[in-house]
């Protein structure tokens, strides 16, 4: 299975980051997305989850939760804005990996078994950062995380 990760669109959906989630058969939104066009537009490509990042405020993000937990496979995915709100012990909640947005920062890191990934920005370039998201390669209980850095 195939999970593209994209956040901090802020309005802003490039065809570069289209093209890379393409084939994804799951994609997870990590929140500033910046108006319901671009979760439209991942939908073209596969079923998308949504949180509402702390620049979600229209009333099209009103139904938005600020987390959501999900299972893809057998792997259970738990998705927030930014990772300092976590509340949850992803040990006892049996969650195998954390996607969060907020910094803009792409990063995947194990700790403790757990998968903590940042897509890091696809939309509006943020000081040096580059522009990416990212996948999950899911086999079984096995998760191969990939940071894609776009061209911009």
């Amino acid at each position: 299975m195939r999970v593209g990760l994209i956040s901090d669109t802020h309005g802003l959906l490039r065809p570069q980051a289209l093209d890379a989630l393409r084939g994804s058969d799951l994609i997870v939104h990590a929140g500033d997305v910046g108006g319901p066009a671009i979760v439209e537009a991942l939908r073209t490509i596969a079923p998308v989850t949504v949180v509402r990042g702390n620049n979600d405020r229209g009333e099209w993000a009103g139904d938005w939760p600020e987390t959501t937990l999900l299972t893809a496979g057998l792997v259970r995915i738990h998705v927030l804005h930014d990772v300092k709100a976590l509340s949850v012990d992803p040990a006892t909640a049996r969650v195998d990996v954390i996607v969060s947005g907020h910094s803009h920062k792409p990063a995947a890191e194990l700790r403790d078994g757990v998968w903590y990934v940042n897509p890091g920005s696809a939309g509006p370039r943020r000081f040096r950062l580059p522009i990416a998201v990212a996948r999950l390669h899911i086999v079984g209980k096995r998760v191969e995380p990939h940071i894609l850095t776009l061209a911009a």
